[in-house]
């Protein structure tokens, strides 16, 4: 029996490619134990043990920007964390590690270097974490979401995906969303999300062109958000929903996408091939506007930053490329040429190889 600890966390563009590749490696082998590695503060703390999967913590530790009294106790509670996790991987056994980012995978990659367990890391995002830029230093199993993504003998293996979006066929599910969400048949369907917690500015601009977006002839399923304080308009063709838990059926549903361009968003609408146009989270260190990149070169997106995001655009660029349908089907062909349904089997692949190393008694460094 092999045992694999599977490190990252702390939002769902950690916990839920993690999970899929657990997933996918107690598919191949029923056999398997599969530990998780992350802090008792993030998503992982619940979304982990709700999947069958054991959960092993290290403290929450962010990487000092400044000097302060934080700064100056890092390094002893940094000293500590790695040997937490060294000690994890001695006790359990553990025969490879998988990281995914986030605060758990740094001090996973280090015990795994200082105990000769081999490791593989997935990068979600275009551009890279901190944590898996040190780990992509001393492992030549890197895999990643997009082509281009600045780390060391990179593997493009795209992103493990939810098995709900991995298998979704949008055309036969398209009666059964369109009944979930009230939606007319006879009618196209712009889906607008910013996400779980909502994006203000999608939120903003979209509820100021309400006859803007109807008079175009589709219908809209908008996904505030759970934070989100926007009044419904209660118009005919027009779905206004805190939070949907149930997406493969609003991308069934969707003919064309506004969305923000996190990596699992970027990836799930080009895997299942819907066109979008993309405003990316304007804080943070830019990864959104990378993961857009591909997908935007390749003409099956638009992006706009979210500044430019405003009823006045979506007046003068977006409604009148929503009368255009044969550039939208050009578009949904061309997002679906970038995307990749494969990620989980890919990245399993992978680990595969990494654990192909313990088997020879060393690890193989690049």
């Amino acid at each position: 029996m092999t045992t694999h600890l599977l490190a990252g966390g702390g939002t769902a563009g950690h916990v839920n490619p993690l999970l899929a590749v657990a997933d996918r490696i107690r598919d191949r082998d029923p056999d398997a134990r599969v530990l998780v590695l992350g802090t008792a503060e993030g998503l992982e703390s619940r979304l982990v043990p709700e999947r069958g999967y054991e959960l092993l913590t290290v403290p929450r530790l962010p990487f000092p920007r400044r000097l302060n009294a934080a700064a100056v106790r890092f390094p002893d509670a940094w000293r500590r964390s790695v040997a937490l996790t060294r000690r994890y991987l001695r006790e359990r056994g553990v025969d490879v590690v998988v990281g995914f980012g986030g605060y758990a995978s740094a001090p996973a990659y280090l015990a795994a270097r200082a105990e000769r367990v081999p490791f593989a890391l997935h990068e979600a995002n275009a551009k890279p974490g901190m944590a898996n830029r040190l780990g992509a230093r001393f492992t030549p199993f890197v895999g990643v979401a997009f082509p281009g993504t600045p780390l060391p003998h990179p593997t493009v293996v795209g992103m493990p995906l939810r098995r709900e979006i991995e298998s979704l066929d949008r055309a036969a599910s398209r009666p059964e969303a369109l009944a979930a969400f009230g939606l007319d048949a006879g009618r196209p369907v712009l889906l607008v999300t910013g996400g779980s917690l909502g994006a203000r500015s999608i939120n903003s601009a979209v509820g100021r062109s309400v006859d803007a977006l109807l008079g175009s002839g589709w219908q809209v399923l908008h996904v505030t958000g759970q934070n989100a304080d926007l009044p419904d308009p209660e118009r005919d063709g027009w779905r206004t929903l805190p939070y949907c838990d149930r997406m493969d059926l609003a991308f069934a549903a969707a003919d064309f996408v506004i969305s923000r361009s996190g990596s699992a968003t970027v990836s799930e609408l080009t895997a299942v091939g819907l066109p979008a146009v993309y405003v990316p989270y304007p804080v943070g260190n830019g990864e959104q506007r990378f993961n857009a990149a591909g997908v935007v070169a390749a003409g099956g997106a638009l992006l706009v930053l979210d500044a430019a995001f405003t009823p006045a655009w979506i007046a003068q660029t977006l409604v009148p490329l929503l009368g255009d349908r044969e550039r939208i089907a050009a578009m949904a062909e061309r997002s679906r040429a970038t995307g990749r349904l494969d990620g989980a089997d890919r990245m399993t692949d992978l680990v595969e190889r990494a654990l192909g190393t313990a088997s020879l008694g060393r690890v193989k460094r690049p």
